[in-house]
């Protein structure tokens, strides 16, 4: 009997053990069909900034244009775009390789980098990308950054420094985002492609009056208790409020957050205006881990259901808070096309 006594005493151990283990898949399936979650990536996806860019004449934040560029860095841009249509990649292929070269190398083909990095793309032969020669060759060192792209799941409906991200690795994974206006310059100007990124027309305004619509449908209900899965009249969740805002304003929109972030046209979130939809994600580059929406009213104020235990309320929007989505969401705006 005594050898039995130290399994007796385990048996209290795994029953809890056992009881946490179903709670915590219990909460994530919950969460992964809650009104705040969501699978798979938002067809559509267009680029925080990418349109204005380019509507402007394709100045990057980095200040060059393809009209400033020497005729070194517009030659080794003409050999990128040229590899990329004879592969057969779509242009937002030659978008993600053009910015990724400007930033690694500043569109040179240059023998010298971080380690042993060299060429356009600052390729490591240390970490297989090939020998020195190879990949100091334009030609070689495009072909196989287009093929490692081309490996990345989905890499067409990634923002272009999400994607460029995942081939290279960098230390500096944002900075490939300041360098898209300029390669959609280069391609449409060497290649005479319009719209590049696939983002489509402009995106329109709200109609007039739905976002004073929306806006003041909402700030009626400031106030109420947030329950989770409610959508009014006397309690919400965040989307059920997003939802009876625009029916309100005569817009019908789906029902959670995340299909709610696809509803209509995307702008930067600096750039968002009154009646415009803002988010938060766990991953603000992944639209399927969105699981919080909010109404913004302008002058930096939104307005919200935030969670358990709080009501409606009005506050300042935390432009600086690590979950908020780059961009914003335009209801009944015509949504963002990818190329």
């Amino acid at each position: 009997m005594r050898l039995l006594r130290p399994l007796r005493l385990l048996v209290p151990l795994v029953a809890v053990g056992g009881a946490l283990v179903i709670f915590l898949v219990f909460g994530f399936l919950v969460f992964q069909g809650g009104t705040g979650g969501g699978a798979g990536l938002v067809p559509g996806y267009c680029d925080a900034g990418l349109r204005s860019i380019t509507q402007s004449g394709g100045r990057a934040a980095g200040g060059d244009t393809a009209a400033t560029l020497n005729e070194e860095q517009r030659q080794n841009a003409a050999t990128i775009i040229g590899v990329a249509r004879q592969k057969g990649v779509p242009p937002r292929a030659w978008l993600v390789a053009l910015a990724t070269a400007k930033q690694e190398s500043d569109l040179r083909n240059i023998p010298y980098g971080d380690r042993d990095s060299l060429g356009l793309f600052q390729q490591r032969p240390s970490q297989g990308w090939g020998s020195p020669a190879q990949v100091l060759d334009p030609v070689y060192s495009t072909t196989i950054f287009l093929d490692r792209l081309l490996q990345v799941p989905n890499w067409d409906r990634l923002p272009v420094t999400v994607a460029a991200q995942t081939v290279q690795r960098s230390a500096f994974p944002d900075a490939y985002a300041k360098w898209e206006g300029l390669a959609a310059d280069l391609v449409s100007q060497l290649a005479g492609v319009s719209d590049p990124a696939g983002c489509g027309p402009n995106t329109a305004t709200l109609p007039e009056g739905a976002a004073r619509g929306a806006i003041q449908f909402a700030l009626g209900e400031v106030g109420k208790p947030y329950v989770w899965g409610a959508t009014g009249p006397n309690t919400y969740d965040c989307s059920g409020l997003i939802l009876r805002a625009f029916q309100a304003a005569g817009i019908d929109l789906p029902r959670v957050s995340w299909q709610q972030f696809a509803a209509g046209g995307h702008v930067p979130v600096k750039q968002a205006q009154p009646g415009d939809l803002l988010f938060y994600a766990t991953d603000p580059s992944d639209p399927a881990t969105i699981h919080h929406v909010m109404l913004y009213m302008g002058d930096g104020q939104m307005v919200e259901a935030p969670y358990s235990g709080e009501s409606v309320r009005v506050r300042s929007v935390p432009w600086g808070y690590s979950e908020l989505v780059p961009l914003a969401t335009r209801p009944g705006t015509t949504p963002n096309s990818r190329a």
